[in-house]
């Protein structure tokens, strides 16, 4: 799933959520996919993706996903994690291949919360290689029982000595037994909720850590579940204070749930560009197909959402990074407006194939299966309803 090269800047790049850098930012880095990501062999899921992660870290694109330290030392491309430059990153690399994009955000969501929380050693010794490619993160947070509502997760982790000694099972693990390390989240405080919830950084080789089974989903990605057994962990390699990994987790969620939506901007723009294509080379009834009233009006549907969802994503990455303030209400309307929207643009261009849509190697029956999961994981469209809803009802709650 490749692209030709631009000829000019898309208009979006002058939207005034975004500066020179970010603009310079999408250009490259649009060049630099056109160069790297034409053939992908995903033969071997793993290996494609170790591949992907060595190729972006060689590339300098993994500096965005870690923080620098104030003498650059951790690897990063800046001080502080930008939201934009996420989803610049993962649109751009989602409108030209999917698994390209889950190596970018899982690298990011893997390692974000060291990033946040870590202390200097700990960045130390896992950000410079997360920002080089040599080192795969991922984020182990969901359960069997325990995924919109975090809450509710049951492993444990308890003191022992100068250790913590975890149990427990997570599923739904992206980079699940690829990854080199695991940022786990797991109970401290038995009947304490959200507040009895630390986070963890577990290496892979760690004693008592398995990797429980792997998970085959429509749109191919390593998945698996994990299973601690007496897995001892020094105290040293807890981040952040003592049950605080609940807040934690909701901050690194935060600044990436964002990039979903940017992800999901990136699988529609890939669509709308491979039907107008074929609208305008398809010839059907002495016309072609982008000559009927009906397929110029599903353009116009199309391209509108599209602008809809980047605006509100774009948006909410800027009230981030900008006004440095909360955007949990505009990072959640922007992940449920720019995934749902997106299924409906893929679903429309898919049409316009015909049957060739849904053959197996089309660029639209891959970007079909792409977008699916995009609308459950990192909080389902429903949940993002609630965020927004209790955000909006906040200002009547009773004093």
């Amino acid at each position: 799933m490749t692209t030709q090269h631009t000829q000019s800047p898309p208009a979006w790049l002058e939207w005034p959520f975004l500066d020179d850098g970010h603009r310079r930012l999408a250009m490259e880095l649009d060049a630099w996919c056109q160069d790297h990501l034409p053939h992908i062999d995903e033969t071997d899921l793993r290996a494609a993706c170790r591949a992907l992660v060595s190729a972006l870290g060689q590339g300098g694109w993994l500096r965005y996903c870690v923080v620098a330290g104030d003498k650059g030392q951790f690897g990063g491309h800046a001080a502080e994690l930008d939201s934009r430059s996420l989803c610049i990153i993962r649109e751009t690399l989602a409108r030209h291949h999917a698994l390209a994009d889950f190596a970018f955000a899982m690298q990011g969501l893997g390692s974000g919360t060291i990033s946040l929380a870590g202390s200097d050693a700990q960045k130390a010794a896992y950000l410079p290689a997360v920002a080089r490619g040599t080192k795969i993160g991922a984020f182990a947070l969901s359960e069997p029982d325990a995924g919109s509502d975090v809450a509710a997760l049951s492993c444990r982790a308890e003191a022992d000595g100068d250790d913590y000694v975890l149990n427990g099972s997570k599923t739904w693990i992206s980079n699940g037994g690829l990854a080199d390390f695991y940022c786990v989240f797991a109970r401290t405080q038995a009947d304490a909720g959200s507040r009895g919830i630390s986070a963890f950084i577990v290496d892979a080789g760690t004693a008592g850590l398995s990797v429980d089974d792997s998970i085959s989903v429509i749109s191919p990605h390593p998945l698996a579940s994990l299973r601690f057994e007496n897995c001892r962990v020094p105290r040293s390699c807890m981040l952040g204070p003592p049950d605080q990994g609940f807040k934690l987790a909701m901050r690194s969620l935060d600044i990436f749930r964002a990039s979903v939506a940017a992800a999901a901007i990136g699988f529609a723009r890939r669509a709308m560009q491979e039907g107008l294509q074929h609208a305008t080379r398809r010839r059907m009834f002495g016309q072609t197909l982008a000559d009927f009233q009906l397929t110029q009006a599903a353009f116009g549907d199309m391209a509108t959402a599209i602008d809809q969802s980047a605006l509100l994503t774009y948006r909410a990455a800027w009230v981030r990074d900008v006004q440095k303030r909360a955007s949990t209400a505009e990072t959640a309307m922007a992940k449920m407006a720019a995934t749902e929207s997106a299924q409906q643009v893929i679903d429309r261009a898919l049409q316009m194939f015909g049957g060739k849509g849904v053959t197996v190697g089309n660029p639209l029956e891959r970007l079909y299966r792409d977008i699916r999961s995009l609308r459950i994981y990192e909080g389902a469209t429903e949940v993002q309803k609630l965020i927004i809803s209790r955000e909006v009802l906040k200002p009547f709650a009773p004093h």
